[in-house]
């Protein structure tokens, strides 16, 4: 009886991953770009708005319009006009401010704001736009702490993704040949743009002697500050100066002493 050379099993399954593991890492690879798929989108998507910001709100869309009611009676005290201003405008719930001046309204809502004189009414408010602000809200993680636990996973599979995709393929178009010219084109991109703009700092330096200038051709007492520094991108729209109207002494309130100047106006308008 001749002698047969038994493969041990540890040499089986080093056999075995030797010949398959590409395989496997393909069919891995698969799987987990399917998983991917929803998180890709929702972040491409989202980085694409972003990066267009100052062209345009991501977050909401903005809209005015103008229409008739009738009148606000003058007589009405202000708690019964701007209720009758509501309920001619079918508005509901309790508004941030109000403001009443004869037949003049204001009402702010938290997203929307009516200005009423005479009939006239001005409506000028701004609407979500639902898929951006939400996946803008994930990009930015100010969700909970549980999405930084998505996220970081997130990260993970397009970490695999990437380094997988070297190694599935082997020969002239795997990463020897083809591939390694790719990945180093690739990594060029960020590198090359880091050493063409100068980095972070060249940005720094730029911003600051820019502000210098506007400074320096600013007028004294001249206080420059950028639009948007002081804005909340999620705040309601900035309310409009809101007239006072003067309204004349009344007859019998006493008339200066003779040789004393007579009270100063004082400015009632809100801010």
């Amino acid at each position: 009886m001749s002698d047969r050379n038994v493969t041990a099993p540890g040499n089986l399954v080093l056999t075995t991953l030797k010949k398959r593991w590409r395989a496997w890492l393909r069919a891995i690879h698969r799987d987990v770009g399917y998983l991917a798929v929803g998180l890709t989108v929702i972040y491409a998507l989202s980085g694409l708005a972003i990066n267009h910001i100052q062209d345009w709100d991501p977050n909401f869309k903005t809209y005015e319009k103008s229409y008739q009611i009738e009148p606000i009676d003058v007589d009405l005290d202000d708690a019964a006009a701007i209720a009758l201003a509501q309920q001619r405008l079918h508005v509901a719930g309790t508004p941030r401010s109000t403001y009443r001046a004869g037949d003049e309204v204001h009402l702010e809502y938290d997203s929307k704001r009516f200005i009423v004189i005479g009939g006239e009414v001005t409506e000028q408010g701004r609407s979500s736009r639902f898929f951006f602000r939400v996946a803008n809200w994930l990009h930015y993680n100010r969700g909970k702490k549980a999405w930084t636990y998505v996220a970081d996973g997130y990260a993970v599979l397009l970490l695999y993704l990437a380094i997988s995709g070297m190694f599935m393929l082997k020969g002239r178009l795997g990463l020897r040949w083809r591939g390694l010219i790719l990945v180093g084109l690739g990594a060029g991109v960020p590198l090359g743009y880091v050493v063409w703009s100068g980095g972070p700092e060249a940005h720094n330096r730029q911003a600051a002697s820019a502000r210098d200038a506007d400074d320096a051709d600013a007028p004294d007492g001249d206080d420059r500050t950028a639009p948007g520094d002081d804005a909340d991108d999620d705040g309601p729209p900035e309310r409009p100066p809101v007239r006072t109207p003067v309204h004349p002494p009344a007859p019998d309130d006493p008339a200066p002493a003779a040789g004393q100047p007579a009270p100063a106006a004082v400015d009632a308008a809100t801010p």
